[in-house]
C-alpha cells in the first residue's frame, strides 16, 4: 500500500489533518474568550453552511478536472484565509466581520477539497478499507494531539501562532498533493447542470445511501453541531484533554478496522457507533475528567470505526467517474444539519441549559443507531468483493 502516491497522500491528510484538529480548540478558547458561544457557534456555522452550498460543484469540477486540482486549490485559498485571521489577532480582537469572511471563505474550500479526499483513495491505493483505516488512524493521531497542543499554543503564544500555524498545514498539503502523479479520466462532454443531474441520479439510486443520510441530519442538528461549542464551555480549562482522548479512541477504532472486515460493513458499523453515546452523556451527567476521558475513548473508537465502513462502502459501491459528485452529494447531506446545530448551540444555550441539551443529544444519538439498524438497505449491504469493479446505474444514460 506504501507506494510513492499513496505516502504522499498521506503526507498531506495528515499534516492538513493536524492544523484542523487545533481549529475547534483555538476557536472555541480564542473566539469564545471574545465573542462567547454564540459567537463560536456562528463562526462555526458559516464555515459549514458555506462547504455545503459548494461541495456539490466540487464534486462535478473533481470529476471533470481532478480530485487532486481542486484540492489543491481549496489549500492556496485556505492559507490566504488562515493567514488573515492570524493577522487580525494581532490585535487581539478581531472584527468579527472579518471573522465571519474568512470562515466563509475556507469553508467554500474545504466544499471544493471534500469530495476528493473520498475519489483519491482509489487512486492512490488498491485496498480501499485498509488505506481508510490507516487514514483514520492519522486523523486519530492528529485529533489526540492537535486539541491538546492547541490548548497549550493558545495559552502560550495566543491564537496568531495557532492560525498561522495552521495556515502552514495547508501548504505542506499542497505541496505534497502537487507531487502525486493520477491519472484523470476524460469525461464525457457536458454542462454543470447536467453533470450535477447525473450525481443526483446516481445518489438518490442507492437507497442505503440516502437513508443513511437522512438519518445523520438530526445527528448533525443535535448532536455533532452543538457539541464543540456547548461542550468547550462546559468542560472549561479540560476541553484539549478530553478531545485528545477522543482522538486516541479513533486511533484504536482504526487499528480494530484495519483488521476486522465484517460481512455487512454498515451493519457492524452502526452497532459500533452506539459506543459514541458516552460522549455527549459523560458531559452532561458533569463526569470527572477521567471518566470524561474514558467515556470519549470509547466515542473516539465507535466513530472511527462507523466511518471507515461509511467510507470503504461508498467507494468501492460507486464507479469511478462518478464518485466524486456522488460523494459531494453524501458529504453535503451529511454536514448540512452540523451547519443548523452550530448555528443553534448559542440560542439553545440561552433556553436550556447546556448540560440538558446534551443529554437530550445522548438520546438522540441512541435513536440515530436504532434508526440505521431498522434500514434494510443499511442493515443489509454486503462487502464489494475484491476484483469486482462498481458500475454507474446511469450506464447509457442520456447527459
Amino acid at each position: 500500500m506504501w507506494t510513492r502516491n499513496f505516502t504522499l497522500y498521506f503526507g498531506a491528510r495528515t499534516i492538513s489533518l493536524l492544523g484542523d484538529a487545533m481549529m475547534p480548540v483555538a476557536a472555541a478558547l480564542a473566539i469564545g474568550q471574545v465573542y462567547g458561544i454564540a459567537g463560536v457557534g456562528y463562526v462555526l456555522a458559516v464555515w459549514t453552511a458555506s462547504a455545503v452550498l459548494f461541495i456539490l460543484f466540487g464534486g462535478v469540477f473533481a470529476d471533470r478536472f481532478g480530485a487532486r486540482t481542486m484540492m489543491i486549490g481549496a489549500d492556496v485559498v485556505r492559507i490566504f484565509t488562515q493567514c488573515a485571521v492570524a493577522f487580525a489577532f494581532l490585535d487581539g480582537a478581531p472584527p468579527y466581520a472579518l471573522l465571519l469572511v474568512t470562515a466563509f471563505f475556507s469553508g467554500t474550500a474545504a466544499g471544493m477539497f471534500e469530495p476528493g479526499v473520498n475519489g483519491m483513495v482509489p487512486l492512490v491505493a488498491r485496498d480501499a478499507q485498509r488505506a481508510n483505516a490507516t487514514l483514520k488512524i492519522a486523523e486519530a493521531i492528529t485529533q489526540l494531539a492537535g486539541p491538546a497542543l492547541a490548548g497549550i499554543l493558545v495559552l502560550a503564544a495566543g491564537p496568531v501562532f495557532v492560525y498561522a500555524l495552521d495556515a502552514g498545514t495547508f501548504l505542506v498539503s499542497a505541496v505534497c498533493l502537487l507531487l502525486v502523479r493520477v491519472a484523470v479520466p476524460k469525461p464525457e462532454p457536458a454542462n454543470v447542470l447536467s453533470d450535477l443531474r447525473r450525481g443526483w441520479h446516481e445518489f438518490k439510486a442507492r437507497s442505503w445511501m440516502w437513508s443513511v443520510i437522512l438519518v445523520w441530519v438530526f445527528w448533525g442538528v443535535l448532536v455533532v453541531g452543538p457539541y464543540v461549542p456547548l461542550s468547550s464551555q462546559v468542560i472549561g480549562v479540560d476541553y484539549g484533554w478530553v478531545m485528545a482522548a477522543l482522538g486516541l479512541g479513533t486511533v484504536v477504532g482504526g487499528l480494530v478496522a484495519i483488521r476486522l472486515r465484517p460481512r455487512r460493513p454498515l451493519a457492524a458499523g452502526a452497532v459500533a457507533l452506539s459506543g459514541y453515546v458516552a460522549v455527549p452523556l459523560t458531559v452532561a451527567l458533569g463526569s470527572p475528567l477521567p471518566v470524561l476521558m474514558a467515556g470519549h475513548v470509547l466515542g473516539g473508537c465507535a466513530w472511527a470505526f462507523w466511518s471507515v465502513m461509511w467510507s470503504t462502502s461508498v467507494q468501492t459501491q460507486v464507479a469511478p467517474d462518478v464518485l466524486n459528485r456522488v460523494s459531494a452529494y453524501q458529504v453535503a447531506g451529511s454536514v448540512a444539519g452540523m451547519a443548523v446545530g452550530q448555528a443553534l448551540a448559542g440560542p439553545a444555550a440561552l433556553l436550556v441549559e447546556p448540560r440538558a441539551f446534551l443529554l437530550g443529544s445522548a438520546m438522540v444519538a441512541v435513536g440515530v443507531v436504532a434508526a440505521l439498524l431498522l434500514i434494510r438497505p443499511v442493515r443489509e449491504l454486503g462487502r464489494e468483493q475484491a476484483g469486482d469493479r462498481p458500475i454507474s446505474v446511469s450506464v447509457g444514460m442520456s447527459t
